[in-house]
């Protein structure tokens, strides 16, 4: 960038509107590298795109540290890690900061920095949260390995120019917006999280728990019903298989592939898609209502997720490593998806080595099903309208993080190389 011209964001607080004191300045004028080292006493943290910097076992469910975490790398409070690993959206590794309150250690390969203060921390984490910025500085001093891995040593790392302001005051008002924001976005996702914690508990109660027949609450209506019968899904709908098909099918627009992509916290969600050419052959168009499920996946955490289709969905198939299954009880059979007892026939089918599932074994799941349609109904209708209200409390969060978004893009101008 030409050293004459004005380094301005397009939003400014009213108080610094004539004041232009924003600079490029190099990452290694406000991050140091400390390199402290484990002392022994401090938890394993892991470094995350939507949770930051996160407990280990928290996250991921063990750690997966090694036995001697000697060479681990300490994190302060307001640090900053680098973490030199591709994941997602993000190929040439995420940018954070440590909001826990006490130290830390991370992997010896990530890079860990203390910001010039604690206002910059918070600017710099916000100016990387997003994956254009993040490739854009990056990408021309990244070099990638064989094995996708990522070379770049921490002095590389620092050498590029951010614009940022030079006044302090700015820095704090800066922040701060920002620290309010995300604040905003945590109570909505604490809210979101105990709806779904609820949701996780009704269902435990309106279903009949592994091996028993009758659940443990049932609508007064229906106490006097008989006990629930047991039921393949073959007796309850069919599977519709996916499309195979080629990259020269794709096309910018043409007929929607569903993909394990679409399918989002048991809600269709179409960002992320991948169109075909309209007149390809054995495409199996879905229909609203049909059940879409994941059953093949190189993460076989994905295995199983699924997702009603809904009449707002554009006209559709979906792809090879998906199947739809179509159902006259649509909504009850989808909220038995939800259930502890069809995730766990799920995994029983998985092995070391299989990450699919097959469409025979999958009809032959087997389920405790009310013979009263009415109590299927009432069962569906309940978790449904939960549903309704998890949906509109993720919009809410979605709304809030594209807020913030637009905000960022204006309040923190980006430099092109």
């Amino acid at each position: 960038m030409s050293k004459d011209k004005k380094i301005l964001p397009e939003l400014r607080f009213p108080e610094f509107s004539n004041n232009e004191t924003w600079a490029d300045r190099k990452l290694s004028d406000v991050l140091f590298e400390h390199k402290e080292k484990s002392t022994g006493d401090e938890e394993v943290y892991s470094v995350s795109v939507h949770k930051g910097v996160i407990n280990q076992i928290e996250h991921l469910g063990r750690v997966f540290a090694a036995s001697n975490t000697e060479n681990y790398k300490r994190v302060l409070p307001g640090d900053i890690i680098y973490t030199k690993s591709p994941t997602g959206d993000f190929p040439f590794g995420i940018i954070k900061q440590s909001k826990v309150s006490k130290p830390v250690i991370v992997s010896p390969l990530y890079g860990v920095f203390k910001p010039e203060t604690a206002e910059l921390g918070v600017i710099l984490e916000a100016y990387f949260e997003y994956p254009e910025r993040t490739i854009n500085y990056l990408s021309s001093i990244v070099q990638k390995g064989a094995k996708n891995t990522i070379n770049i040593h921490n002095d590389i790392f620092l050498s590029k120019s951010l614009a940022l302001p030079l006044d302090k005051r700015e820095q704090r008002k800066i922040a701060s917006c920002i620290i309010s924001i995300d604040e905003v976005i945590a109570i909505h996702s604490e809210k979101l999280e105990l709806l779904n914690e609820h949701k996780k508990g009704l269902i435990q109660n309106l279903f009949p728990i592994e091996g028993e027949r009758v659940p443990k609450y049932r609508f007064k209506e229906f106490k006097k019903d008989d006990h629930w019968e047991i039921k393949e899904l073959n007796e309850l709908g069919d599977l519709i298989n996916g499309l195979t098909y080629s990259p020269t099918d794709v096309r910018k627009d043409g007929l929607l592939v569903l993909r394990s992509s679409n399918i989002q916290n048991g809600m269709i969600d179409l960002k992320d898609c991948v169109y075909v050419r309209t007149d390809i052959k054995g495409a199996n168009l879905s229909k609203p209502n049909d059940i879409l499920v994941c059953v093949r996946n190189g993460s076989k955490a994905l295995i199983g997720k699924n997702a009603i289709i809904s009449k707002n969905v554009p006209i559709a198939t979906h792809g090879a490593f998906m199947t739809v299954f179509r159902t006259k009880i649509p909504e009850f059979v989808f909220q038995l998806f939800q259930t502890d007892l069809y995730n766990n026939q799920v995994m029983a089918g998985l092995g070391a080595t299989i990450n699919s599932i097959n469409g025979k074994d999958f009809l032959k799941y087997k389920f405790p099903i009310p013979k009263n349609p009415k109590e299927q109904q009432k069962i569906a209708s309940c978790l449904s309208s939960l549903d309704e209200i998890i949906a509109a409390q993720s919009e809410i969060i979605e709304q809030l993080k594209q807020h913030k978004k637009g905000l960022m893009q204006r309040m923190l101008p980006i430099t092109i190389d």
